[in-house]
């Protein structure tokens, strides 16, 4: 899946995730499904299937949406900044004429050695541990990685787009600093073309033999590859007031070769590899594929859908409860969903419970919030359910509510007794009131229950 397609997955995800609306309603959904598997056929994978529906859905969702064709149209980034940037570099390199005084290289505090010293510090910096979540912070504030358009698309696009971000933004950076040592050393070439440089050093601290050992180490790797051996430095020394007489060129050859070894090359070798993984991850998007979203949508590719086991403890189901869970449900995973609705286990039966139906995908345990939660009871109900399909505590809130209406702090304790016991039975649970269900709360407290 490219870039692009994972862009239009993302924004019809944001639209399906929650209820639906004008925009995009259950009859739209379930006729981009059609489209796609039609178009698909039985052998194509999931992440054709995707990419077809999504292309479907976009052809009804843009023309009704225009936040949604913002969105998708725009980028934030360009590669055109590449080049913006190694020129900005390369003349900011240029123009730092301060390696000198007057006409004087003075050897000791040319900017070539901050340069080197601060692209060493970096390298250093990306052996370091935790570096990629600091830079993946950095880049989520300054909004790299997202893009302007709904907030439910910010937040899904949010994490793969920095995935992206992450090399793009190392290829800006590592092509700056190398053009920025690139202009450094073409600025020392081209003024020595026209000016006559002369070298020297002066120092309160240091002695000529000091000196001459720290060149001979720094400047060794250059001496080396350019066959020019690092000069005396003894007779370089300049008295108050002198003026340098000797010949600044093997200086400015040995500076430039340093600049070459341990700023220019590494730095592109760097930009080549975060250049390459941009590429594939734009031809490869990263986009995460689990989820209870994309596991409809893998169960509709195969015809498919999800089927609930719902066992009541206590007391029948009512109609309108049954009513309020079959929206709930549909808000999360779509309205292809089945529920299957079994008899009540009363307290005591709870080891008799029967097993799962064929096809099921999710067991629930209905519960009533003015119950009192107990291990022997609804606890025991948790552990029998549990087993190779995931378990949910659903607990009603509705009757519960109406008598203790206006006494938030009791629903509050009790919703913490019923947390306590899920928690207890390695459950999740969700709280909601079945006969006047919030959908949206309810399709994110799903969410967040489920493993």
């Amino acid at each position: 899946m490219t870039e692009a397609e994972a862009r239009r997955v993302v924004l019809v995800q944001a639209h399906e995730e929650g209820a639906p609306t004008s925009v995009w309603t259950d009859d739209d959904r379930a006729w981009a499904t059609r489209a796609a598997r039609q178009d698909a056929g039985d052998d194509a994978t999931f992440e054709r299937f995707l990419t077809l529906r999504a292309q479907h859905a976009l052809a009804r969702l843009l023309p009704r949406d225009p936040d949604a064709r913002r969105w998708l149209d725009g980028r934030r980034w360009r590669p055109a900044w590449i080049a913006v940037v190694a020129v900005a570099a390369l003349a900011l390199g240029l123009a730092a004429d301060r390696i000198s005084t007057g006409q004087r290289i003075d050897l000791l505090a040319p900017p070539v050695w901050a340069l080197v010293l601060w692209n060493l510090a970096m390298y250093l910096g990306m052996l370091v541990p935790g570096r990629t979540h600091a830079l993946r912070r950095w880049l989520s504030r300054l909004g790299i990685g997202t893009a302007d358009g709904k907030p439910g698309v910010q937040r899904l696009w949010a994490g793969p787009g920095l995935r992206l971000a992450m090399p793009r933004a190392a290829l800006v950076l590592h092509v700056a600093a190398a053009m920025l040592a690139l202009g450094l050393a073409g600025g020392m070439y081209l003024r020595g073309l026209v000016l006559d440089y002369r070298a020297g050093w002066q120092s309160t601290f240091l002695d000529a033999t000091s000196v001459q050992a720290v060149l001979d180490v720094a400047l060794a790797p250059a001496a080396a590859v350019t066959g020019i051996a690092v000069p005396e430095v003894a007779p370089l020394r300049l008295a108050p007031g002198a003026s340098a007489t000797a010949g600044a060129a093997p200086w400015i050859h040995l500076y430039a070769a340093t600049l070459a070894l341990f700023v220019v090359l590494p730095r592109a070798l760097l930009a080549l590899i975060a250049a390459l993984q941009s590429w594939q991850r734009t031809r490869r998007f990263p986009l995460p594929l689990d989820g209870a979203y994309f596991e409809r949508l893998r169960l509709q590719q195969s015809g498919g859908r999800m089927v609930f086991d719902v066992r009541p403890h206590g007391a029948p189901m009512g109609a309108a409860a049954a009513l309020g869970l079959r929206s709930l449900l549909a808000a999360h995973w779509g309205p292809d969903v089945d529920l299957r609705v079994g008899e009540p286990v009363a307290y005591g039966d709870e080891e008799q419970t029967a097993a799962a139906p064929v096809g099921a995908t999710l067991r629930l345990a209905l519960f009533d919030l003015g119950a009192t939660p107990e291990d022997e009871a609804q606890g025991r109900l948790l552990d029998v359910l549990s087993g190779p399909l995931p378990v949910l505590a659903l607990v009603d809130e509705s009757a519960f509510a109406r008598r203790f209406q206006g006494q938030p702090t009791r629903l509050e304790e009790r919703r913490a007794a019923w947390q306590r016991l899920a928690r207890a039975h390695h459950a999740g649970i969700v709280c909601t009131d079945l006969a006047q269900p919030d959908l949206t709360a309810g399709a994110r407290d799903l969410k967040a229950a489920l493993p």
